[in-house]
């Protein structure tokens, strides 16, 4: 007899919250002669011996019983029942004589004869106890059949009695008759970042963190094993990250010892699934040659190895077992089979399928196999298996030329990079200093190096790189370059600093030539445009930056559509720069160069904050995030949070808005981001403005145009000057706000846009004596009914509502404010509600008090974390979803509560549903 453990926590129980629920009430059932029984199911190291552990531990004041299934005792009757129930054995005088007996037989001898004699006498045993009794069997598919049978017997006859049977059991199929199944399926993204964040050392990079819980698939075992087997040179981030399972590891030997009890005709199929993820059904037919493949596989589906999946093929159920089917299986075995494949994958698209496994069968001499693999490889996009990057890397293994190695791990870390693999991309490059390189494979990873450090590090270490890589390639490849010499130019940019920017600019326009192809031409005709505008030259820029534009339909490259879209930004076309983006984002994604979709993202941002399209920014900002971290593009990361704080200013989340703006500054200080630094303090300024501290927003927005790679921008001033204008008439500092009205004049008379053309008028009216402020007023209202954001009318509307109250015309006024109140209802626009309906009041109208809803009575933030808290989700989960802190939602949801008189979350389901 043994009681229950103290409590512990399990790394393996992130995300078992409703599972555990469920054992929870079990033990209070059976505390209520209420007793029952469940089966855990789930995959090696899916959590089940945890999860039976997290049983043991909350039955306080129960008999705990415990044994696991042995698979070298499956054929020793009875052998279940003794490791189960010796701890028990001294409550047998308690029992019938014959059922005494025929127990003790069982247990002695390993024989009790039939019938219901012996599961009754369990039965008995266990009600026998006089307190709640627990009993915990692991991996029951492994026990003993009589063994087994007896106590699925006791599991379906429990109603009365206080007894909670639990039982472990792999996962292929459905639980028992009569007994309840709690599957253990894959944790979620939030449960395994947490997973991780436990177990790995401090300052695991983001992508390193990606690519184990990628490669896990959910299960914490795999996880956990992951993080054990990093190096130093894997968690500094010099080192590529796993690939695979750790050969060895307690996983990788639960699936072997699985995999060892299947045919080996049935192992000849897997390992040719294993061999190449894409193969379909058809080929695999064709390369079992003269044998039955389908035949042979169904072993492997009734053990639940494999299912067969969309596209008719057969996909491996644990995604993690692939390579432990392939590095099982001997070299001989492995070459064999990816000779096979190679003989059937005879079509052009197949190309690099086919170089790939001539390669890995050694099928021919190194050098014939490296250049067939890297050309094939270089041949174009390609998006299934295997990829790119690691054909060229393969290429340099069997390449034993010194060039045509270097010339291989450069497109193998290009490849990389594209990919969204930072990380393993400066593993290559660090494989390729070892080398001598020739100089144009020089400058390639020059480009590489430099592109990484622009997308994560310090904006001048970028510069620097991307100079010398374009002076490295001048001679060798003049189009890339060129796009160095536009990533130095875009770290400049970055950084806020103009001067150096114009310089890069003037080195461009020195290179240029009549016969480039289209996407060079491109290029310099965007740095010629975008110089001339950041020197205020509008209507020299306008003829470059229209030849952008003609030029980019001619143009494939993402990154080059992102420059086509900025020239659209710069000429007032927001739709157009929408259209490029969206089209960017695509391309994008076809040829899966993820790491270019975070850039693309902040594009179309840009365009949406012209157009006022708020929910549609935090959405693509949420996702830019997320794809930004995943891929360490700490840079990009920084300007997304930026615009995710500015969002949460518009709401009137006064909270949020301070804790992303504040972490977008802190990265800015330390990389040099300078527009990073002033969208960070305009969502501040946008706060302060609409919660009515016009000094401090006039302030914070003075900031943004500083130079010194911290907080200013010229861009963003120019985009944050209405708001600029506003708060210094607030705070009489009209000089300042008449010269940075001049600035945004001379861009948008040069432009035809109705919106910026909008907001300049109201910048005016706003300066205006009280007789001409009117007819600027109107004149604006005018331009934003031909415009796109409604947003900004409703503000120019509460303005003009506001000056026409002080000028003593309630009646007119009132007109205005009503329209301004309902496009910030329909914005959920916190503050802005508060003015208008100030203004209201102050016009003589009665405001109603908001009224007793529940949306109404929380800020667009504390709404949408109510409704996700609502849908069952943890506050981590919360925190993982909206890019809080766990503390921030806790914060949150106690402020929820307050506000709605509620004490659970419970009481919060029934007020949402």
């Amino acid at each position: 007899m043994s009681s229950a453990s103290p409590v512990t926590r399990s790394p393996a129980l992130y995300g078992r919250d409703a599972e555990k629920d469920v054992l929870r009430q079990l033990l209070h059932d059976a505390r209520g002669r209420r007793g029952g029984a469940a089966v855990l199911l789930g995959g090696p190291g899916t959590g089940k011996s945890a999860m039976l552990s997290f049983a043991v531990d909350q039955a306080d004041g129960f008999v705990v019983l415990r044994t696991r299934g042995v698979e070298s005792e499956a054929g020793l009757p009875y052998a279940g029942l003794h490791g189960l129930l010796r701890p028990v054995v001294s409550l047998l005088p308690a029992l019938p004589p014959a059922q005494a007996e025929v127990l003790t037989r069982a247990l002695e001898v390993g024989a009790a004869g039939g019938g219901l004699a012996l599961p009754a006498a369990v039965l008995n045993l266990l009600a026998a106890a006089g307190q709640p009794v627990l009993v915990c069997v692991d991996d029951i598919h492994h026990l003993d059949v009589p063994s087994r049978e007896a106590l699925l017997f006791v599991a379906r006859r429990l109603a009365d009695e206080r007894i909670v049977l639990l039982f472990g059991a792999h996962d292929g199929g459905a639980a028992p008759e009569g007994i309840s199944g709690i599957r253990l399926g894959s944790l979620g993204q939030d449960a395994c970042r947490r997973l991780v964040d436990d177990l790995a050392p401090a300052g695991l990079s983001e992508e390193l963190r990606a690519s184990l819980i990628e490669i896990a698939r959910g299960n914490p075992l795999a996880l956990g094993e992951l993080v054990g087997s990093l190096d130093p040179a894997q968690v500094a981030g010099t080192a590529a990250p796993p690939g695979m399972l750790p050969p060895g590891g307690r996983l990788w030997r639960a699936y072997a010892d699985q995999l060892a009890w299947l045919p080996e005709e049935t192992g000849d199929m897997l390992l040719l699934l294993a061999a190449d993820p894409d193969l379909d059904t058809i080929t695999l037919v064709r390369a079992a040659d003269q044998r039955c493949a389908l035949t042979m596989l169904e072993p492997a589906e009734r053990a639940g190895v494999i299912v067969h999946g969309a596209e008719d093929r057969y996909d491996f159920r644990e995604p993690a077992m692939r390579p432990v089917v392939y590095f099982e299986a001997s070299l001989a075995r492995r070459r064999a089979a990816h000779r096979l494949l190679a003989g059937v994958l005879d079509h052009d698209h197949q190309r690099l399928r086919r170089a790939w496994h001539r390669a890995a069968a050694l099928d021919g001499p190194g050098e014939q196999l490296a250049e067939e693999l890297a050309a094939a490889a270089a041949a174009g996009s390609h998006g299934g298996y295997p990829a790119p990057s690691l054909a060229f890397e393969r290429a340099a293994e069997l390449t034993s030329r010194g060039d045509v190695k270097a010339a291989c791990l450069a497109a193998a870390a290009i490849r990389a990079w594209h990919a969204g693999l930072p990380q393993r991309a400066r593993s290559l490059l660090t494989r390729l200093r070892s080398l001598t390189v020739s100089e144009g494979a020089r400058g390639q990873a020059e480009l590489i190096r430099g592109s990484l450090e622009l997308r994560s590090g310090k904006t001048d270490n970028a510069r620097d790189e991307l100079l010398a890589a374009a002076g490295w390639l001048l001679d060798r490849d003049r189009g890339q370059a060129v796009r160095a010499l536009l990533r130095a130019s875009e770290a400049s940019y970055l950084a806020g600093d103009n001067s150096r920017f114009l310089v890069i600019a003037r080195q461009a326009a020195a290179l240029r030539r009549p016969d480039d192809p289209a996407a060079t031409q491109l290029m310099f005709e965007y740095l010629a445009g975008t110089a001339a505008t950041f020197q205020g030259r509008h209507r020299e820029a306008a003829d470059p930056l229209h030849r952008v534009l003609r030029l980019a339909p001619s143009v494939r490259d993402p990154s080059v559509l992102v420059w086509a879209g900025i020239a659209s930004l710069l000429l007032g076309d927001d739709i157009q720069a929408l259209r490029l983006s969206a089209r960017a984002v695509e391309t994008a994604r076809v040829r899966q160069a993820v790491s270019t979709v975070p850039q693309v993202l902040e594009l179309m941002i840009q365009a949406e904050i012209w157009t006022g399209r708020y929910a549609s920014v935090a959405a693509n900002a949420v996702e830019g995030l997320r794809l930004a971290q995943e891929a360490g593009q700490l840079n990009s990361a920084g300007q997304h949070l930026a615009w995710l704080a500015l969002t949460a200013a518009v709401e009137g989340d006064e909270e949020t808005c301070r804790i992303r703006a504040g972490s977008a500054i802190e990265l800015a200080g330390a990389h040099g981001l300078g527009i990073t630094g002033a969208l960070g303090n305009w969502a501040l300024a946008h706060l302060d403005l609409a919660a009515g501290r016009h000094a401090s927003a006039a302030k914070r927005l003075r900031a943004t145009a500083r130079a010194d790679g911290t907080n200013g921008h010229l861009v963003v001033r120019v985009m944050a000057t209405p708001h600029f204008v506003e708060a210094s008439v607030r705070t009489g500092e009209h000089e300042q706000a008449r010269a940075a009205l001049q600035v945004l004049d001379r861009w948008v008379s040069s432009t035809r846009s109705p919106d910026r053309l909008a907001l300049a008028a109201r910048c005016h009216a706003l300066l205006a004596a009280p007789g001409e402020a009117e007819e600027r007023f109107r004149d604006a209202l005018d331009l934003h009914q031909r415009g796109l954001c409604e947003f900004e009318t409703a503000r120019t509307q509460l303005l003009f509502g506001s000056a026409l109250r002080r000028n003593r015309r309630p009646g007119a006024a009132r007109e205005h404010l009503h329209g301004a109140l309902e496009t910030f209802e329909r914005s959920g626009a916190r503050l802005w509600i508060e003015q208008a309906r100030a203004e209201l009041r102050g016009a003589g109208e009665a405001i109603r008090s908001p009224g007793p809803r529940t949306a109404e009575k929380l800020t667009a933030q504390q709404l949408q974390i109510a409704r996700i808290v609502a849908d069952g989700a943890t506050n981590r989960e919360v925190a993982a979803q909206l890019y809080l802190s766990p503390r921030t939602v806790e914060h949150h949801l106690r402020n929820i509560f307050t506000k709605l008189d509620i004490r659970s979350r419970v009481e919060l389901v029934r007020l949402l549903s």
